[in-house]
Order: C-alpha cells, then sequence, then structure tokens
C-alpha cells in the first residue's frame, strides 16, 4: 500500500492529532498543508467521491462565512470551486489512500482506511 495523504493545518490540534495518530502506527504519510497547497476542483470532487460526501458535507460554516459562501446558493459545482479557492472553509483533517478517504474527526476515524 502507498502511503496516505493527509490534508493538514498545523494550527488545527485534530489535524495534529490526527497526523500523529497516523504517525504513531509507523506510517509516514505525505503531508499536504492544504491551505498553501489547495486541492483542484478535480481533486476535491475525487476526495468527495472516496469520501462517499457532497460538497457541503466538508464545509466548515463559519469559515465558508467569512469568506462569503453560501453552500445553499451554489450548486456543487460552484462550491467545489469555492471551496478550491477558500481552503480554510474545507473540513480537516482529511486522510486520503488509493480508493479510500476519511476525515479525521474524530482522529480515530481515519484508522480504518489506513
Amino acid at each position: 500500500m502507498s502511503a496516505p495523504t493527509i490534508w493538514h493545518n498545523p494550527r488545527c490540534s485534530k489535524s495534529r492529532e490526527t497526523l500523529a495518530l497516523i504517525e504513531g502506527k509507523g506510517i509516514a504519510p505525505t503531508v499536504v498543508e492544504y491551505l498553501k497547497t489547495p486541492p483542484s476542483p478535480a481533486e476535491l470532487a475525487r476526495v468527495l467521491a472516496l469520501l462517499g460526501k457532497g460538497p457541503r458535507d466538508v464545509v466548515r460554516r463559519k469559515e465558508a462565512a467569512e469568506a462569503g459562501i453560501d453552500p445553499a446558493g451554489l450548486s456543487d459545482a460552484e462550491l467545489i470551486a469555492a471551496l478550491c479557492a477558500n481552503p480554510a472553509a474545507i473540513e480537516r483533517p482529511i486522510v486520503v489512500t488509493a480508493d479510500r478517504a476519511a476525515i479525521g474527526r474524530p482522529p480515530e476515524s481515519v484508522l480504518d482506511i489506513l
């Protein structure tokens, strides 16, 4: 199995806990600081499919409001584009493997895909 990727925000306690949990299992994930390197719309759509979720399921409401994003008023494609342009509004952390993904809230929820 190839190493998982974690969409990580080092300022977020859940993101740090999830990264530590993965590393504690002896796994060296690829760490993507998604605020510095946001996903493309195609990549976010792929990860949403792996999560089995729609874009509204990964919106951080406070951050979306601060960015002027109204999820209810946007199509899925428009919301995905808005999230990629404002990555702080994407729920974190997200751990991605070749064929699965999980949101690290709580951090232990990623263990099933490792």
